[in-house]
């Protein structure tokens, strides 16, 4: 028998202990990777690298960034999948569409865009400048010449001659990861905590005439949430634009899951829900912590990260292997 003072004290003692974390195992929350960070679809470093100069400035640049990281590619006539030289729909017009989101939730947009090759800062200047979020085909090229973007014919000679080769058979049937690689969407991260992104693409080669894709809808081709993530997806925008994947990623990773595996969960989706023998689709995603994701339906989607430190393009990992 021991007195009932005695057997407080030791289970006072008891308990004090127990509370008492072991230093071997003790955890700590998870700390935050600083920004500035740039993640982008393929294999777009110099991209990344033009963003990134204006990222570092921090959040008043933010957006700056992924504008002049969209226009490098945008301008590169040997990339077929976005701006200057990209394939033409079935009718041989090249067609652009292309969104963008800031901080604090505002987007802009323009679709079936002709004669401009920087749909990127049209679809800025109609998230600054207008009270709407997308501007569509004349109407989109006609505002896109008020506010003084640069005009000219986006047909280039190797897509011309791309477009006269299938005009022979005007056979569809666009290959994984080649016309339907058919994006550069970009995600940045400032050292503040703040998150923007943007999305621009030509579409499909040799589309219907009208035709847009999920690139420029907010929600399906790129989705920005300032206390959580982001993410932008690339490939065959109907499987996107159905599922509405952007945002379901940045859902996914509002309830609590790793950017990776918010991405992983959004294609398993599309992959349970839609015909994807033959189609590809690759997403990425950013979140507030600095933490990355990248996930596709079949192998062959890269994807291209830069921030002060490193350089780096890999492909992703998928569903099917």
């Amino acid at each position: 028998m021991i007195s009932r003072r005695k057997f407080n004290a030791l289970l006072s003692a008891t308990l004090a202990a127990s509370a008492t974390p072991q230093s071997s195992c003790q955890s700590t929350a998870p700390q935050l990777i600083k920004g500035p960070k740039v993640i982008s679809t393929w294999n777009n470093k110099k991209a990344n690298r033009q963003a990134l100069l204006h990222v570092s400035k921090g959040t008043d640049s933010l957006l700056d960034g992924i504008e002049q990281g969209i226009r490098v590619v945008e301008s590169d006539p040997g990339d077929q999948s976005v701006g200057y030289g990209g394939r033409p729909d079935r009718d041989g017009h090249v067609t652009l569409d292309a969104c963008i989101m800031d901080k604090a939730g505002n987007a802009g947009a323009v679709t079936f865009l002709e004669g401009f090759p920087h749909a990127i800062s049209a679809a800025r200047k109609v998230m600054e400048e207008t009270p709407h979020v997308i501007l569509s085909g004349e109407g989109a090229a006609q505002f896109a010449e008020e506010q003084g973007l640069e005009r000219r014919d986006l047909l280039t000679e190797a897509s011309r001659k791309e477009y006269e080769e299938w005009l022979e058979k005007e056979e569809y049937a666009p290959v994984i990861n080649i016309e339907r690689h058919d994006t550069i969407g970009m995600l940045a991260l400032t050292a503040e905590g703040d998150l923007s992104g943007g999305c621009s693409t030509s579409g499909l080669a040799f589309k219907m005439r009208g035709r847009v894709g999920d690139s420029p809808i907010i929600g399906a081709g790129l989705y920005v949430d300032n206390e959580y993530g982001a993410a932008v997806a690339t490939g065959l925008g109907e499987l996107v634009l159905r599922q509405l994947s952007s945002f379901l990623v940045v859902e996914f990773m509002r309830a609590g899951h790793t950017p990776q595996k918010a991405c992983e969960k959004a294609i398993e989706r599309i992959c349970e829900r839609e015909n994807v023998t033959d189609a590809q689709v690759g997403l990425i995603a950013l979140d507030k912590r600095g933490e990355i994701g990248a996930f596709s339906i079949h192998p062959g989607f890269t994807y291209a990260v830069s921030d002060k430190d490193s350089e780096w393009s890999e492909e992703a990992k998928s569903y099917f292997t």
